[in-house]
């Protein structure tokens, strides 16, 4: 009787497996497969977007530590001069929503490889602009052609990457945009006082190139994005959407506004430090663009500053901080200049990262179109900010800058509350 009832049925296997199967997704959920901080594709994207903001603000900016020589060369006031930043800034300002919406069917990585490689080869032919007009040309073009990267890629890094890491990856996207313009600055700087303003938009167009070729080696294949065919009118109502939440409304005015003081203080530093009482050498002012690594290491910080003091607190401290900074511009004393442009350029990275983190965060759906609208707005800031600065500064000086700088900043700590800065709608 006992061998009886220990003995297995012909039809029971004699081990019994446990019934793990049907309850797996109950008790370990899949796990989420976007790009976590430490994993090695986490650190592949960072690289890859590092040399694609470097590429993208290198060019993007490359006119603008030149501008007294441009002036020199080609016979243009600083106002005038200002316009080959600003034809780039404002193309791209233009180009940004109906560029990132092609990304929508095409790829953010077909998308981003396009835009970075035939912006770097139109940087070779802006360095041979035989005149002016043909000059300003070549920098629109390059504006539209650059218009694919910046939305794209923060479409990139909200589809590809974990949210917890998303604040450092963004940070660590916008480092790179300030790396991009210190170095254009530095190497122009350099390059042009050796062998001319040209040679040094070559320079620029050809380190452009070989970093558009470090971002394409190293990006990973988007695994999250999903195509969709592009519709104009599903684009004006999902652009619609955005523009009708007021918080998103306030941080696109955030980022214009922003861009318009950082556009105008380093547009025109340049003829300030190149004048009495500094009488800087064009190398010696493309040094000043040192400064731009408080930028790097303010935006990489974004995250752990964000998690410490709130999105609202980074934004209005940035604000502050640049407001302090463009006071200490005033000074006639070179150490304390360059110590205003250092707090200016944090405060100014601190807010753009931050602000352009709530953009993303925030829209739930149509994230390209989102970033899109910021970014306009942005480039359109930087495109207004230095020809709307130059005027007066003709007449008045460095003090119109400031007085510009000053009303830009506190707008902007106006129009910002601290509920425009919290996901969701």
């Amino acid at each position: 009787m006992t061998t009886a009832t220990l003995a297995p049925s012909p039809t029971t296997p004699p081990h019994p497996r446990p019934a793990t199967a049907p309850t797996t997704s109950a008790q370990a959920p899949c796990r989420d497969p976007r790009h976590r901080a430490g994993s090695p594709a986490f650190r592949r994207v960072n690289f890859a977007l590092l040399a694609a903001g470097i590429a993208t603000f290198a060019l993007l900016y490359s006119t603008q530590a030149l501008l007294p020589a441009i002036s020199d060369g080609l016979g243009l006031s600083p106002a005038r001069a200002s316009l080959t930043v600003s034809f780039a800034t404002g193309a791209l300002a233009l180009a940004v929503i109906p560029v990132s919406a092609l990304s929508e069917r095409y790829g953010r990585t077909t998308v981003m490889t396009v835009s970075v490689f035939a912006a770097a080869v139109l940087g070779l032919l802006v360095a041979v602009a035989p005149n002016a007009e043909t000059l300003l040309a070549l920098r629109a073009l390059q504006g539209v052609a650059l218009a694919g990267l910046p939305a794209t890629a923060m479409a990139y890094l909200a589809e590809e990457v974990h949210p917890g890491s998303l604040a450092g990856a963004m940070g660590l996207y916008v480092a790179g945009n300030s790396i991009g313009g210190m170095s254009s600055r530095l190497l122009t700087g350099a390059v042009s006082d050796a062998w001319g303003w040209r040679w040094a938009l070559a320079a620029v167009g050809a380190v452009a190139l070989l970093a558009a070729v470090a971002f394409r080696l190293l990006l990973p294949r988007a695994r999250n994005f999903r195509p969709s065919p592009v519709s104009p009118r599903a684009l004006l109502r999902t652009l619609g959407g955005h523009l009708g939440d007021p918080a998103m409304r306030r941080l696109y005015a955030a980022g214009l506004l922003l861009m318009a003081v950082f556009g105008a203080v380093y547009n025109l530093v340049g003829y300030r430090l190149a004048a009495a009482p500094f009488s800087l050498p064009e190398t010696a002012v493309g040094l000043v663009f040192l400064v731009y690594l408080a930028g790097t290491v303010t935006s990489a910080r974004t995250g752990a500053l964000t998690a410490r003091f709130g999105r609202a607190g980074v934004l209005h401290g940035g604000v502050a901080l640049a407001a302090v900074g463009i006071l200490a511009t005033l000074s006639d004393l070179l150490p304390v200049v360059l110590l205003g442009l250092v707090l200016v350029t944090a405060g100014f990275f601190a807010g753009h990262s931050t602000a352009s983190a709530a953009v993303s965060g925030r829209a739930a759906t149509g994230r390209a179109q989102a970033t899109a609208l910021y970014l306009g707005a942005y480039y359109l800031g930087s495109s207004l900010g230095g020809p709307v600065a130059g005027v007066p500064f003709q007449t008045f000086g460095w003090p119109a800058v400031v007085v510009f700088a000053l009303l830009a900043l506190a707008a902007t700590a106006a129009l910002v509350p601290r509920a425009a800065l919290r996901p969701g709608r």
